[in-house]
């Protein structure tokens, strides 16, 4: 199965451990082809624990917690290469494995030995599943707006609140939670905590999506966490989930340029067999310019995806507004895609289920998480304001 364009990997981008990677992650999507029709009736959740556990027990989600040989972070070239090709597969293998490595970052990035050795080796093998609890009814993209507070206690802490829209907030076994712990005003008084999903005072609540996956509130009632729950320096936490949004960020435009590699491959599939006129649906000329945009965009995508990663990999300085670019055009341009992929179908693109109408549904919360679409847009242009000032 070809997933990835030659092309783009035989650029200076990548490297040979990078196209060694493709070819494995063809040769996995290939054999698990199967995977979205099997267990197509189990519902979000359960899905979301079986995929973790295969992405754990095949090696994939190292990639998503391990640093890089010789750094302190992931290879983001691997991330977005391993996300473009499960998102091509299937909504949820992709959101399973981002999710963890979101969930691991904070532990994996800052946290303390004791931290990592107690949670690390099951979000990496997937017996652990992980959830990042940033937002809160009030505090969406303006993660600086957190409220729920993590008052100090003799021994730790004591929190009460409501978190939500938390991937994985029902089923993970693991919460690394941003709190307000009052250093400073801001984002200047926000840190990470560890939370057990154990933990008394803690309820999950799940939340129904327009594209069903593992979702819940987080309610905090009085939940007592130790002193040592504190995940790296405290005050720091807003720093850590920009750094951390930032990387994910360009692995969200992997993921929309698998999305929109999925829906080209269906849109020429359906319109080389679909009957029109006396030929086929492919030799209109409709069908002909929305193919061609469909692959004009994955081309121009991969690029900037290519671009993004590679600079994280080597510290550009600009890359967090790079990022930012990559989301927004990604994430845009796979609205487009989709549409045009559903109006190909016609009434079969309307059916429930149907490889158009499942994509079109998935394919709209990527310009919404991690960040919107007009936040990229308010990165995008302060970094441009400062360049020209």
């Amino acid at each position: 199965m070809k997933i990835f364009d030659p092309a783009i990997l035989n650029l200076p981008f990548y490297d040979a451990t990078h196209r060694a990677l493709a070819a494995d992650l063809e040769a996995w999507v290939e054999a698990h082809a199967w995977l979205p029709h099997e267990y197509e009736r189990l519902d979000a959740a359960e899905r979301g624990r079986l995929y973790t556990r295969l992405l754990g027990q095949d090696g994939w989600l190292r990639h998503a917690v391990d640093p890089a040989p010789g750094r302190e972070r992931p290879d983001v070239r691997a991330l977005c290469l391993i996300r473009e090709a499960f998102a091509y597969l299937d909504d949820l293998v992709d959101f399973a494995f981002s999710i963890q490595g979101l969930a691991a970052a904070p532990i994996a990035w800052y946290g303390s030995a004791a931290q990592r050795a107690a949670w690390l080796p099951g979000l990496r093998d997937g017996t652990v599943i992980g959830s990042l609890a940033l937002s809160e009814p009030e505090a969406g993209s303006n993660l600086a707006a957190v409220a729920v507070a993590a008052e100090r206690t003799a021994d730790g802490y004591a929190v009460d609140g409501l978190k939500t829209w938390v991937s994985n907030g029902d089923i993970a076994d693991h919460h690394a939670v941003l709190l307000r712990t009052g250093e400073g005003p801001g984002g200047l008084g926000l840190s990470f905590l560890s939370v057990p999903a154990a933990t008394a005072g803690v309820t999950p609540n799940g939340i129904a999506l327009l594209a069903p996956r593992a979702f819940a509130s987080l309610a905090f009632e009085q939940a007592a966490l130790p002193a040592d729950a504190l995940i790296g320096t405290a005050g720091m936490g807003f720093r850590y989930a920009m750094e951390i949004l930032n990387i994910y960020r360009a692995s969200v435009g992997a993921a929309a340029l698998g999305f929109a590699r999925r829906a080209l491959a269906a849109s020429l599939e359906w319109a080389r067999e679909r009957p029109v006129a006396g030929g086929k649906l492919l030799q209109q000329q409709f069908t002909i310019d929305k193919i061609a945009n469909m692959a004009a965009f994955a081309d121009s995508t991969a690029l900037l995806v290519a671009r993004t990663a590679w600079e994280f990999d080597t510290g550009v300085a600009e890359v967090a507004a790079h990022a930012s670019i990559t989301k927004l055009v990604a994430t845009d341009g796979l609205a487009r895609v989709a549409d045009d992929a559903v109006q190909l179908f016609g009434a079969a693109g309307l059916v429930a289920g149907s490889p158009a109408e499942s994509l079109f549904r998935q394919a709209r919360a990527l310009r919404i998480y991690e960040g919107t679409s007009e936040i990229q847009k308010i990165v995008i242009a302060g970094s441009v304001s400062r360049r020209r000032a």
